[in-house]
């Protein structure tokens, strides 16, 4: 017969499984770095808060066309993001810029309402590494993720228009410890002929995820079909559990999402057409 425990009448042995459950579910936790007890938006919530990080490279060689075309077409993008997402969905845009230097376009992310696109302007070289270290230090509980309602995984959103000056590998395996980078959705815009989208790849995990533009007009067309499409996907709400109602993990929520949006992203990129493009023309 199973000796007692005074205090419950429950077989030691089953406390001692009881027990290992809950560590197991306190390291599962652990591994979200502060996240929320629902980091992918799974169940719902009065208010959910979602976060989209825009990484640009404003060194010297996006001067002229492509700088003049992101500032407008990102301009034109704000509106079209206020539409994003469910009434009970609070959108922020955080932009971090890279050139010599990396910066902040403000010193907090912005609700989606309010937000300004400020006018970048380009010059010096590529410190992508270093715009890596910078997000991975910012995107946290204690810094640009504060929200006090449940949130999202975060929308990153890189572009560039050629390779880093600085040692990217270095800042990105430092980002890729950060679990808000792990579970968030990535996508990349490689702007121009010098952009390399094998790098881009290694940034969001995916080919699939990553676009290109050649021109003005594509790189307007790129922009808008990323943004929105991970905005709208972000904001999703997605259960944790699968036909057959077996649990799924967080892993699996997150690689539904991104996915997803990899399809929808080539789904719409092959589909786009637009006669006064050509990719042989260039900048």
């Amino acid at each position: 017969m199973s000796k007692k425990n005074k205090a419950n009448g429950a077989p030691q042995d089953e406390q001692v499984k009881a027990a290992a459950a809950e560590n197991t579910a306190a390291a599962d936790l652990d591994m979200f770095d502060e996240f929320d007890d629902d980091p992918l938006g799974a169940t719902g919530v009065s208010k959910k808060s979602l976060v989209i990080f825009f990484l640009i490279d404003t060194s010297g060689s996006m001067k002229g066309t492509k700088m003049g075309e992101l500032n407008t077409v990102m301009e034109e993008l704000i509106p079209e993001i206020r539409r994003v997402g469910e009434a009970d969905t609070e959108v922020k845009i955080a932009v971090l810029t890279f050139s010599t230097h990396v910066k902040w376009m403000y010193s907090e992310p912005i609700n989606i309402e309010d937000f300004q696109w400020a006018r970048l302007s380009a010059s010096g070289v590529t410190s992508m590494g270093e715009a890596f270290k910078e997000l991975n230090a910012r995107m946290s509980r204690n810094s640009f993720l504060n929200s006090p309602s449940l949130s999202f995984a975060p929308v990153i959103f890189l572009m560039t228009d050629g390779y880093p000056s600085d040692d990217y590998k270095e800042g990105l395996e430092e980002l890729s410890t950060n679990s808000w980078y792990k579970f968030g959705l990535k996508a990349a815009l490689g702007i121009g002929n010098e952009a390399n989208d094998e790098m881009l790849a290694e940034f969001t995990g995916s080919a699939d995820t990553v676009v290109h533009a050649y021109s003005g007009n594509q790189l307007a067309q790129m922009i808008k079909i990323v943004a929105v499409t991970a905005s709208q996907i972000g904001s999703k709400s997605m259960t944790l559990s699968d036909a057959n109602e077996s649990e799924l993990k967080a892993e699996d929520v997150y690689a539904s999402k991104q996915k997803m949006l990899g399809q929808q992203i080539q789904e719409l990129v092959n589909t786009n057409d637009s006669d006064d493009v050509s990719f042989d023309t260039g900048w």
